[in-house]
Protein backbone atom coordinates (compact mmCIF):
# COMPACT_ATOMS: atom_id res chain seq x y z
CA UNK A 1 0.00 0.00 0.00
CA UNK A 2 1.18 3.61 -1.25
CA UNK A 3 1.70 6.12 2.07
CA UNK A 4 3.34 9.25 2.09
CA UNK A 5 5.09 9.89 5.19
CA UNK A 6 7.32 11.41 4.10
CA UNK A 7 9.59 12.11 0.90
CA UNK A 8 11.35 9.37 1.48
CA UNK A 9 8.44 7.03 0.39
CA UNK A 10 8.44 8.07 -3.31
CA UNK A 11 11.32 8.19 -5.83
CA UNK A 12 12.49 10.94 -8.48
CA UNK A 13 9.98 10.09 -10.87
CA UNK A 14 7.00 9.55 -9.01
CA UNK A 15 7.46 13.04 -7.37
CA UNK A 16 7.60 14.32 -11.22
CA UNK A 17 4.29 12.67 -11.82
CA UNK A 18 2.98 14.41 -8.54
CA UNK A 19 4.21 17.53 -9.71
CA UNK A 20 2.95 17.40 -13.60
CA UNK A 21 -0.33 16.16 -12.12
CA UNK A 22 -0.66 18.96 -9.87
CA UNK A 23 0.10 21.53 -12.52
CA UNK A 24 -2.35 20.23 -15.30
CA UNK A 25 -5.00 20.30 -12.65
CA UNK A 26 -4.25 23.77 -11.61
CA UNK A 27 -3.78 24.97 -15.19
CA UNK A 28 -6.88 22.94 -15.74
CA UNK A 29 -8.94 24.55 -12.99
CA UNK A 30 -7.70 28.05 -14.11
CA UNK A 31 -9.80 27.34 -17.06
CA UNK A 32 -12.58 26.05 -14.86
CA UNK A 33 -11.85 22.93 -15.41
CA UNK A 34 -13.21 19.89 -12.50
CA UNK A 35 -12.74 16.81 -13.73
CA UNK A 36 -14.17 14.34 -11.21
CA UNK A 37 -10.96 12.15 -11.16
CA UNK A 38 -12.17 10.84 -7.41
CA UNK A 39 -15.89 10.48 -7.57
CA UNK A 40 -17.25 8.78 -4.76
CA UNK A 41 -13.79 8.54 -3.15
CA UNK A 42 -13.85 9.93 0.77
CA UNK A 43 -10.92 11.04 2.19
CA UNK A 44 -10.53 11.30 6.12
CA UNK A 45 -8.96 14.43 7.57
CA UNK A 46 -7.39 13.58 11.33
CA UNK A 47 -5.78 16.49 13.39
CA UNK A 48 -4.27 16.75 16.26
CA UNK A 49 -3.14 20.19 15.58
CA UNK A 50 -4.90 23.27 14.62
CA UNK A 51 -4.70 24.27 10.67
CA UNK A 52 -6.17 26.34 8.02
CA UNK A 53 -4.01 25.81 5.09
CA UNK A 54 -4.20 21.70 5.42
CA UNK A 55 -7.21 21.34 6.04
CA UNK A 56 -9.15 23.96 4.05
CA UNK A 57 -6.90 22.84 0.70
CA UNK A 58 -7.25 19.18 1.13
CA UNK A 59 -11.31 19.54 1.73
CA UNK A 60 -11.66 21.46 -1.35
CA UNK A 61 -9.24 19.85 -3.36
CA UNK A 62 -11.20 16.45 -3.20
CA UNK A 63 -14.37 18.40 -3.38
CA UNK A 64 -12.88 19.61 -6.94
CA UNK A 65 -12.07 16.52 -7.50
CA UNK A 66 -16.02 15.16 -7.21
CA UNK A 67 -14.55 12.84 -3.86
CA UNK A 68 -15.75 14.47 0.11
CA UNK A 69 -14.28 14.50 2.84
CA UNK A 70 -14.58 14.14 6.76
CA UNK A 71 -12.54 16.14 9.58
CA UNK A 72 -12.27 13.91 12.13
CA UNK A 73 -11.00 16.23 15.41
CA UNK A 74 -10.28 15.21 19.35
CA UNK A 75 -13.78 13.61 19.37
CA UNK A 76 -13.47 10.71 17.74
CA UNK A 77 -10.83 9.97 20.46
CA UNK A 78 -8.08 8.62 18.41
CA UNK A 79 -5.52 7.34 21.15
CA UNK A 80 -7.49 7.52 23.78
CA UNK A 81 -10.79 5.31 23.43
CA UNK A 82 -9.56 2.13 21.85
CA UNK A 83 -6.72 0.45 20.89
CA UNK A 84 -4.31 2.10 17.98
CA UNK A 85 -4.86 -0.67 16.03
CA UNK A 86 -9.20 -1.21 16.36
CA UNK A 87 -9.12 2.48 15.63
CA UNK A 88 -6.81 2.56 12.43
CA UNK A 89 -8.80 -0.76 10.73
CA UNK A 90 -12.05 0.45 12.02
CA UNK A 91 -11.63 3.81 9.63
CA UNK A 92 -10.17 1.65 6.97
CA UNK A 93 -13.30 0.65 6.32
CA UNK A 94 -15.32 3.84 6.07
CA UNK A 95 -12.69 6.11 3.97
CA UNK A 96 -9.92 5.89 0.75
CA UNK A 97 -7.45 7.51 2.56
CA UNK A 98 -6.30 9.57 5.46
CA UNK A 99 -4.59 13.10 6.05
CA UNK A 100 -3.13 12.55 9.47
CA UNK A 101 -2.13 15.97 10.69
CA UNK A 102 0.53 14.76 13.91
CA UNK A 103 2.38 16.01 17.05
CA UNK A 104 4.69 12.74 16.72
CA UNK A 105 5.94 11.47 13.32
CA UNK A 106 5.83 8.42 15.36
CA UNK A 107 1.68 8.49 15.44
CA UNK A 108 1.30 8.68 11.51
CA UNK A 109 3.80 5.87 11.22
CA UNK A 110 1.85 3.77 13.28
CA UNK A 111 -1.16 4.82 11.79
CA UNK A 112 0.37 3.42 8.61
CA UNK A 113 1.53 0.56 9.91
CA UNK A 114 -1.68 -1.29 9.72
CA UNK A 115 -2.34 -0.67 6.10
CA UNK A 116 -5.95 -0.10 6.30
CA UNK A 117 -5.85 2.66 4.08
CA UNK A 118 -3.14 5.13 2.67
CA UNK A 119 -1.73 7.55 5.10
CA UNK A 120 -0.22 11.03 3.96
CA UNK A 121 1.25 13.33 6.58
CA UNK A 122 -0.07 16.59 6.79
CA UNK A 123 2.47 17.56 9.35
CA UNK A 124 4.22 16.00 12.05
CA UNK A 125 7.46 17.24 13.98
CA UNK A 126 10.19 15.61 11.53
CA UNK A 127 8.48 16.58 7.94
CA UNK A 128 5.99 18.54 6.18
CA UNK A 129 5.86 16.68 2.63
CA UNK A 130 2.72 18.28 1.34
CA UNK A 131 4.41 21.55 2.08
CA UNK A 132 7.20 21.12 0.23
CA UNK A 133 5.51 20.00 -2.81
CA UNK A 134 3.62 23.13 -2.94
CA UNK A 135 6.66 25.44 -2.52
CA UNK A 136 8.27 23.34 -5.88
CA UNK A 137 4.97 24.08 -7.51
CA UNK A 138 5.36 28.05 -6.73
CA UNK A 139 9.00 27.89 -8.39
CA UNK A 140 7.71 26.59 -10.70
CA UNK A 141 4.98 29.05 -11.29
CA UNK A 142 7.42 31.67 -10.99
CA UNK A 143 10.12 30.83 -13.19
CA UNK A 144 8.89 28.36 -15.44
CA UNK A 145 10.79 25.51 -14.58
CA UNK A 146 12.29 24.32 -11.15
CA UNK A 147 15.32 22.65 -12.43
CA UNK A 148 18.68 24.18 -11.18
CA UNK A 149 17.18 26.14 -8.82
CA UNK A 150 18.58 27.79 -5.73
CA UNK A 151 15.93 27.87 -2.77
CA UNK A 152 17.79 29.87 0.59
CA UNK A 153 15.92 28.92 3.71
CA UNK A 154 16.48 31.15 6.33
CA UNK A 155 16.00 30.47 10.12
CA UNK A 156 15.29 27.34 11.76
CA UNK A 157 16.37 23.83 10.36
CA UNK A 158 12.74 22.68 11.31
CA UNK A 159 10.50 20.17 9.81
CA UNK A 160 9.80 22.09 6.96
CA UNK A 161 13.49 22.57 5.94
CA UNK A 162 13.92 18.94 6.43
CA UNK A 163 11.25 18.53 3.59
CA UNK A 164 12.64 20.86 1.65
CA UNK A 165 16.32 19.77 2.08
CA UNK A 166 14.88 16.56 0.55
CA UNK A 167 13.07 17.92 -2.46
CA UNK A 168 15.63 19.67 -3.53
CA UNK A 169 17.82 16.72 -3.37
CA UNK A 170 15.67 14.83 -5.40
CA UNK A 171 14.93 17.43 -8.02
CA UNK A 172 18.49 18.48 -8.26
CA UNK A 173 17.63 22.00 -6.93
CA UNK A 174 20.33 23.49 -4.65
CA UNK A 175 18.93 24.00 -0.86
CA UNK A 176 20.48 26.39 1.60
CA UNK A 177 20.01 26.69 5.25
CA UNK A 178 21.04 29.96 7.06
CA UNK A 179 20.51 29.27 10.82
CA UNK A 180 22.67 30.10 13.86
CA UNK A 181 24.59 27.68 15.45
CA UNK A 182 22.89 25.32 17.38
CA UNK A 183 19.52 25.49 14.81
CA UNK A 184 20.54 23.06 11.75
CA UNK A 185 18.57 20.18 10.58
CA UNK A 186 18.25 17.27 12.11
CA UNK A 187 21.96 14.83 11.83
CA UNK A 188 20.11 11.69 11.03
CA UNK A 189 17.76 13.21 8.70
CA UNK A 190 20.52 14.32 6.74
CA UNK A 191 22.47 11.51 6.55
CA UNK A 192 19.51 9.79 5.18
CA UNK A 193 19.19 11.89 2.66
CA UNK A 194 23.03 12.37 1.84
CA UNK A 195 22.65 8.18 1.36
CA UNK A 196 20.04 8.36 -0.97
CA UNK A 197 20.92 11.18 -2.97
CA UNK A 198 24.57 11.37 -2.89
CA UNK A 199 26.41 14.75 -4.25
CA UNK A 200 23.14 17.03 -3.32
CA UNK A 201 23.96 20.55 -3.23
CA UNK A 202 22.62 21.44 0.27
CA UNK A 203 24.25 23.46 2.26
CA UNK A 204 24.18 25.00 6.40
CA UNK A 205 25.92 28.25 6.85
CA UNK A 206 25.67 31.44 9.06
CA UNK A 207 26.20 34.01 6.61
CA UNK A 208 22.46 34.96 5.66
CA UNK A 209 23.31 37.56 3.38
CA UNK A 210 26.46 35.39 1.44
CA UNK A 211 23.68 32.68 1.45
CA UNK A 212 20.88 34.96 -0.33
CA UNK A 213 23.41 36.56 -2.76
CA UNK A 214 22.28 33.80 -5.64
CA UNK A 215 18.94 33.08 -4.53
CA UNK A 216 16.44 32.40 -6.61
CA UNK A 217 13.69 32.00 -3.43
CA UNK A 218 14.10 33.09 -0.44
CA UNK A 219 12.24 31.14 2.20
CA UNK A 220 11.76 31.48 5.82
CA UNK A 221 9.28 30.25 8.41
CA UNK A 222 8.15 30.68 12.61
CA UNK A 223 11.25 31.00 15.14
CA UNK A 224 9.16 29.43 17.70
CA UNK A 225 6.83 26.50 16.39
CA UNK A 226 3.87 24.56 17.49
CA UNK A 227 5.39 22.84 21.14
CA UNK A 228 8.08 25.25 21.73
CA UNK A 229 6.04 28.44 23.20
CA UNK A 230 8.34 27.97 25.87
CA UNK A 231 11.69 29.39 24.05
CA UNK A 232 9.92 31.59 22.73
CA UNK A 233 11.70 34.95 24.23
CA UNK A 234 14.95 33.09 23.95
CA UNK A 235 14.37 32.28 20.21
CA UNK A 236 13.48 36.14 19.50
CA UNK A 237 17.11 36.97 20.55
CA UNK A 238 18.99 34.35 18.89
CA UNK A 239 17.21 34.64 15.46
CA UNK A 240 17.76 38.46 15.43
CA UNK A 241 20.05 38.56 12.78
CA UNK A 242 18.02 36.30 10.75
CA UNK A 243 15.08 38.34 9.60
CA UNK A 244 13.70 38.20 6.04
CA UNK A 245 13.89 42.28 5.80
CA UNK A 246 14.17 44.67 3.05
CA UNK A 247 18.05 44.83 4.56
CA UNK A 248 18.39 41.04 3.79
CA UNK A 249 16.59 41.29 0.53
CA UNK A 250 19.09 44.26 -0.99
CA UNK A 251 21.60 41.63 -0.87
CA UNK A 252 19.54 39.00 -3.12
CA UNK A 253 19.19 39.09 -6.61
CA UNK A 254 16.09 41.62 -7.57
CA UNK A 255 14.44 38.36 -9.23
CA UNK A 256 14.26 36.54 -6.04
CA UNK A 257 10.85 35.25 -4.91
CA UNK A 258 10.13 35.36 -1.10
CA UNK A 259 8.18 32.44 0.20
CA UNK A 260 6.81 31.46 3.66
CA UNK A 261 4.87 28.61 4.51
CA UNK A 262 2.32 30.59 7.15
CA UNK A 263 1.16 31.44 9.31
CA UNK A 264 3.74 34.43 9.78
CA UNK A 265 4.35 36.25 12.57
CA UNK A 266 4.86 39.62 11.10
CA UNK A 267 7.61 41.79 12.16
CA UNK A 268 9.78 38.23 13.83
CA UNK A 269 10.96 36.45 11.06
CA UNK A 270 9.75 38.38 8.68
CA UNK A 271 8.71 42.49 8.16
CA UNK A 272 5.34 43.76 6.64
CA UNK A 273 7.24 45.93 3.79
CA UNK A 274 8.80 42.38 2.41
CA UNK A 275 5.55 40.08 2.73
CA UNK A 276 3.03 42.46 0.77
CA UNK A 277 6.14 43.13 -1.61
CA UNK A 278 6.06 42.44 -5.34
CA UNK A 279 8.51 39.98 -4.68
CA UNK A 280 6.76 38.01 -2.56
CA UNK A 281 4.98 34.61 -3.39
CA UNK A 282 3.42 33.60 -0.74
CA UNK A 283 -0.36 33.99 -1.25
CA UNK A 284 0.12 32.09 -4.58
CA UNK A 285 2.80 29.65 -2.21
CA UNK A 286 -0.52 28.98 -0.04
CA UNK A 287 -2.84 28.56 -3.06
CA UNK A 288 -0.55 25.50 -4.54
CA UNK A 289 -1.02 23.51 -1.30
CA UNK A 290 -4.30 22.69 -2.99
CA UNK A 291 -3.00 22.08 -6.63
CA UNK A 292 -0.07 19.88 -4.92
CA UNK A 293 -2.39 17.98 -2.99
CA UNK A 294 -5.09 17.20 -5.57
CA UNK A 295 -1.80 16.04 -7.65
CA UNK A 296 -0.75 13.29 -5.09
CA UNK A 297 -4.62 12.36 -4.08
CA UNK A 298 -4.98 11.63 -8.18
CA UNK A 299 -1.39 9.59 -7.84
CA UNK A 300 -2.55 7.80 -5.15
CA UNK A 301 -5.89 6.71 -5.58
CA UNK A 302 -6.29 6.87 -9.74
CA UNK A 303 -3.54 6.78 -11.63
CA UNK A 304 -5.09 5.55 -14.57
CA UNK A 305 -6.51 8.51 -14.90
CA UNK A 306 -3.18 10.35 -15.00
CA UNK A 307 -2.05 8.03 -17.92
CA UNK A 308 -4.60 8.36 -20.25
CA UNK A 309 -4.86 12.43 -19.40
CA UNK A 310 -1.34 13.60 -18.55
CA UNK A 311 1.44 13.12 -22.14
CA UNK A 312 4.40 11.87 -21.09
CA UNK A 313 4.15 10.89 -17.50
Amino acid sequence: MQHLLSLFDVDPPQLETILRTGIHLREGLAKGDRPPVLQRKVLALLFEKPSLRTRVSFQSGVSQLGGSSLFLGDDVGWGKRESPSDFTQVLGQFVDAVVCRAKSHASVEQLASFNAMPVINGLTDLCHPCQALADVLTIQQSFGSYQGKHLVFVGDGNNVAHSLALICAMLSMRFTLACPDGYEMDVDWMKRVETAYPGAAIEQVRDVKAAVKDADAIYTDVWTSMGQEAEAAERRKIFADYQVNGDLMAAAPSTARVLHCLPAVRGEEITDEVIDSQQSDIIIQAGNRMHAQKGLLVWMLNPQWIEENIPGV
